[in-house]
Formats: structure tokens, C-alpha cells, sequence
């Protein structure tokens, strides 16, 4: 499980790279719709996944080194993850981006990616927890 998750870091971290890099130089590739409130949503983003590819860099560290502190920054990637998973779903639902052609079935896979990738660093984080406080490295359990 070890190595699939870390695979799952470096593909989230290339796709959050690939998008913005697309995003600003060539938008029409990627854009699900053409309107300024769109625009002005997806130009919110990339703060949020700025941090989304932060977490999951150290988190891919910690984890290749075998730190103790993967289990944080897994949890912080995750997280991380799923609130932007439910932003997005959200909007898109809302503004029927998903039914929007090739823009709208880009953005669907990338919801859905979000979704897996945010759950299998959450829940390997609480398996890697749970394996340090069964050996003593963590002081206490949630």
C-alpha cells in the first residue's frame, strides 16, 4: 500500500503542475465554460492547490524517509483534498459544468480522482498512526 500511495502523490502533484501550467497559458483546453464568474472560480484555486501540492511533496518525503511525521502530512493532503473535492463538486453540480462536453468530462475525472486520492491518503495516514502508537511512537489515539 506503501508504494501505491506514494505513486498517488507524485500523480497529484504532476496533474496540480499540468493543470495550472494548461490553465494559465491555454485555458479554452481545460475550460468547462466561458463566463467571468467561471474564470474568477477557477482563478481561486490556485492558492488552495499550491498548498494540495506542498502537503503532498513533504508527505511523499516523509513517507519514502519512513518518518513518523507521514502520517501528519498525509492527513493534511487529504484533507486538503476533500475540501477541494467538495468545492468543486459543488460548483459543477450547481453550474452543470459536468455535463459541459470535453471540458466538463475533464473536470469530472479530476473530481473523482480528488475524491479517491483524498480518501487512500486519509486512510492510509490513520493506518501509518495507527502502527506508531501500537509501537509506542505516538503518546496518545484519537
Amino acid at each position: 500500500m506503501r508504494r501505491t500511495v506514494q505513486v498517488m502523490l507524485v500523480v497529484a502533484v504532476a496533474i496540480d503542475v499540468a493543470y495550472w501550467s494548461i490553465w494559465f497559458t491555454d485555458r479554452d483546453v481545460l475550460a468547462s465554460a466561458h463566463t467571468q464568474a467561471y474564470y474568477d472560480f477557477e482563478n481561486a484555486f490556485p492558492l488552495a492547490d499550491a498548498w494540495l501540492g506542498v502537503a503532498c511533496v513533504l508527505a511523499l518525503v516523509t513517507l519514502t524517509r519512513r518518518q513518523r511525521s507521514a502520517a501528519y502530512w498525509l492527513t493534511c493532503a487529504g484533507s486538503a483534498g476533500l475540501y477541494l473535492f467538495g468545492m468543486d463538486l459543488l460548483y459543477d453540480l450547481e453550474h452543470g459544468i459536468l455535463t459541459s462536453g470535453g471540458g466538463g468530462a475533464i473536470e469530472a475525472l479530476i473530481v473523482a480522482l480528488t475524491l479517491v486520492f483524498s480518501l487512500t491518503a486519509l486512510r492510509y495516514a490513520w493506518v501509518l498512526f495507527g502502527a506508531a502508537a501500537d509501537s509506542g511512537a505516538a503518546s496518545s489515539r484519537p
